[in-house]
């Protein structure tokens, strides 16, 4: 996957999408694969903005069970069992633990009811329209069946957690993305690799109009200054929470979609190794749409990486998408209602590793003021101006986006009058994901490759590379942990479009994601792209500055 920008002044192209997050990339995946000649291009790198923020779960359909949501629970179970076939490599099995206390609607008894009816539908193909059979029975394999646990078995689990009025807790399984960024990255490649061309660092700065009708648009390379223009029959807005501004390029064509800030914290250490468990905080208010009665909000600790992750706070957003900022009181205050749902975390500023922020689309706001989430996603012709040629897709799921983009292109084909061929993104695998059973792929790679680098570092490569984590050994000069450090930088930069010292350390490798990696394997990274990238010393203190800040995004307040 090159970044060859003369590609695109070269081509007149069915379809240009804007954004290169989860919905920007799935949406050039379908799209390459039922036959169109396709541009996406980013304004930063690959994945860089919302797309990675999140608790890093591929969600099934139990949650949206409370609201009686089936439709909804469908789509994610769906979704689950086809990106957990497509991308087996980086998406694994995730236990779930739910405590529960006393009985009725909220005991174990219910939700023993809720975790049956819940294996039902997401086990049960004739439920799911063009659903994979193959592909649904391949994810069972790796999903057991939820079940409920005693009080004892619960204490023995979570240790500390409140006793007084425990009955046990639901078991259930989610799946669990080991790297969301190299998942949006898998998408990329497979796009570039069926035929679409690709490049981030794009910024798109107008529209190319014809009276009403969109057919192209003009972008500026964000690393050289030099701008050009890309012609399409049609554009997809995938640009997520740039949605307004890229609207905004138009004649009077801004729409006025609201976005709420979204916030997830990394620790320095895992408060559960085996389990990720929800807690329960404080009611801050009441919601009429819930079936089971009045509930708090439900906080996630979530085992990642030998770490944990905390989620999701949100709240109201003033800010742009490129000033974006979480402030020192916002981390404190989450930590705070962590610290009160589970007393025995005690947790501390100094706990954090490294914070995840983004925005989610908001429809309105509850009675205490706070942003209420958008349920659906939302695909728009035109603008509110009419502009023909033109589509924006709203998205609101990390684990849907295939499904939604499948979606849009099916729109993108009646619009043009013609009946859409089958989309066939639900059943081939992405860019290292042809594995058929990753537990037995993992092992024979330990039987190969552990006696010299070890068991964590061939784990690490299969789980981020996939079939393709050969091709990092074959960059390495030798078998040591540097060597293969430095040929996955190498490699990030000659395969994978990686363009500054962020993208290699955050995006491309899992160096950087959960936590600054120590200054020595920065150093390392650093001399093996300035090599790579031809950097002198003045950009290399320049790409190391850059990446303390996307590092540490949070701010002290003034």
């Amino acid at each position: 996957m090159k970044r060859d920008l003369e590609a695109f002044t070269n081509h007149h192209y069915d379809l240009l999408v804007i954004g290169g997050g989860i919905y920007g990339t799935c949406i050039a995946w379908e799209a390459t694969l039922r036959g169109l000649q396709v541009a996406l291009v980013e304004k930063s790198d690959f994945g860089s903005a919302t797309s990675a923020n999140s608790l890093k779960i591929i969600h099934g359909g139990l949650r949206y069970l409370q609201y009686g949501d089936f439709k909804r629970m469908r789509e994610s179970s769906r979704e689950q069992a086809t990106l957990m076939g497509i991308a087996p490599h980086l998406i694994h099995p995730l236990p779930i633990l739910l405590p529960t206390y006393g009985h009725g609607l909220k005991g174990k008894e219910a939700l023993l009811v809720a975790l049956k009816l819940n294996d039902f539908i997401s086990r049960n193909p004739m439920l799911y329209s063009g659903c994979d059979r193959d592909r649904l029975e391949k994810a069972q394999e790796y999903l057991p069946s939820g079940k409920v646990i005693s009080r004892q078995q619960c204490l023995q689990l979570l240790p500390g957690i409140k006793a007084e009025g425990l009955t046990g807790a639901a078991l259930f399984y989610d799946a669990q993305v080991y790297n969301s960024e190299r998942l949006t990255l898998a998408f990329v490649r497979s796009a570039a690799e069926a035929g679409a061309t690709v490049a981030n660092y794009l910024q798109v700065t107008d529209f190319l109009l014809e009276g009403k009708k969109v057919k192209g648009v003009q972008v500026e390379d964000t690393l050289k200054g030099n701008q050009f223009e890309i012609c399409a029959k049609a554009v997809i807005n995938a640009s997520g929470p740039w949605l307004n501004q890229v609207l905004g390029l138009l004649p009077t064509g801004k729409t006025e979609q609201t976005f709420a800030k979204a916030i997830n914290l990394v620790l320095k250490h895992s408060l559960f190794p085996t389990h990720a468990v929800g807690l329960k905080s404080q009611p801050k208010h009441q919601n009429p749409n819930i079936l089971a009665g009045q509930t708090s909000r439900m906080l996630f600790v979530v085992p990642w990486r030998n770490c944990s992750m905390l989620g999701t706070t949100y709240s109201l957003c003033p800010q742009t998408p490129d000033t974006l900022q979480v402030t020192e009181t916002e981390i404190g205050q989450f930590l705070a209602e962590i610290n009160q749902a589970y007393p025995p975390a005690n947790l501390t500023r100094e706990d954090v590793a490294f914070v995840h922020k983004g925005l989610l689309p908001q429809t309105s706001t509850n009675d205490a003021g706070e942003p209420l989430l958008a349920k659906h996603y939302r695909i728009l012709n035109g603008s509110p101006n009419g502009w023909q040629g033109l589509f924006s897709v709203i998205g609101v799921k990390y684990t849907t986006a295939r499904d939604v983009a499948q979606k849009a292109v099916d729109r993108l084909f009646y619009y043009w009058g013609h009946t859409p061929p089958p989309s066939c993104s639900a059943i081939t695998p992405l860019h290292g994901g042809d594995i058929s059973k990753i537990n037995g792929f993992l092992q024979q790679a330990f039987n190969q490759y552990s006696p010299q680098l070890g068991r964590e570092t061939i784990k690490s490569l299969v789980y981020n590379y996939g079939s393709a984590y050969q091709k990092i050994l074959a960059e390495a000069e030798a078998n040591t942990s540097d060597k293969v450090i430095a040929a996955q930088v190498r490699y990030a930069v000659r395969q994978e479009m990686a363009q500054t010292l962020a993208d290699i350390l955050l995006r491309r490798t899992e160096l950087g994601s959960a936590g600054k990696p120590d200054a020595q394997t920065i150093q390392l990274c650093t001399t093996v792209a300035a090599q790579e990238l031809g950097w002198d010393r003045n950009k290399v203190q320049q790409e190391i500055q850059q990446f303390e800040m996307q590092s540490n995004p949070s701010l002290a307040e003034v």
